[in-house]
């Protein structure tokens, strides 16, 4: 047990009881603890494998390379369309995590075969992305917006991308695109 996690758990103001099952859970499997990301984080060799969250509505084991594991239960849930590799174990009680103890070790010890056998994930190239019509019509009609957006990283264009296609509306989308062209043109990023 890592005494950073304790000071986690300590702390933790919603969902505490589900962490603390989660925890003692997970720490049954062979992995180390720590507190990555400001939550506890189980790793096997270095590599992540599982990461204990809260959110409102619910307390969650994330499983880093969880599009890859079976799913033997149907218990797995991707947390958006676009997440590509993670996918969650979510639980709004004790009793739950309780009920399901067995269903979890089994999925940890999966995520950590998954790690073992060096399994990596396939992420979508940017071309698979949707590029809104919108910022097409200015990538064709700027010749340095499209080398500058080009020239991005391939993750910093998927942000953009996918801020882009969010919107709803099409005067929405041009409206982002509109406010994103300096930022590209000066190499950054959405958040940068």
């Amino acid at each position: 047990m890592n005494p950073k996690v304790d000071a986690y758990v300590s702390k933790a103001k919603k969902w505490k009881e589900e962490i603390e099952q989660l925890r003692s859970i997970v720490l049954e499997c062979p992995v180390t603890e720590e507190l990555k990301w400001g939550n506890p984080c189980y790793t096997y060799d270095d590599n992540n494998v599982v990461l204990i969250h809260v959110f409102k509505e619910y307390a969650a084991l994330l499983f880093f390379k969880g599009a890859l594991m079976k799913d033997a239960k149907g218990l797995l849930i991707q947390q958006t369309e676009n997440t590509q590799a993670t996918r969650q174990l979510r639980f709004t009680s004790v009793s739950e995590i309780t009920k399901l103890k067995a269903a979890i070790k089994a999925y940890v010890k999966e995520a950590i075969a998954v790690e073992k056998a060096g399994l990596k994930v396939e992420f979508k190239k940017t071309a698979e992305f949707n590029l809104p019509e919108e910022f097409q019509i200015k990538l064709d009609g700027m010749p340095a917006l499209k080398k500058a957006f080009e020239a991005l990283t391939p993750g910093r264009q998927k942000a953009y991308l996918l801020h882009f296609s969010a919107a709803k509306q099409s005067k929405t989308r041009e409206s982002r695109v509109e406010k994103a062209i300096p930022q590209i043109l000066d190499g950054k990023g959405l958040d940068d």
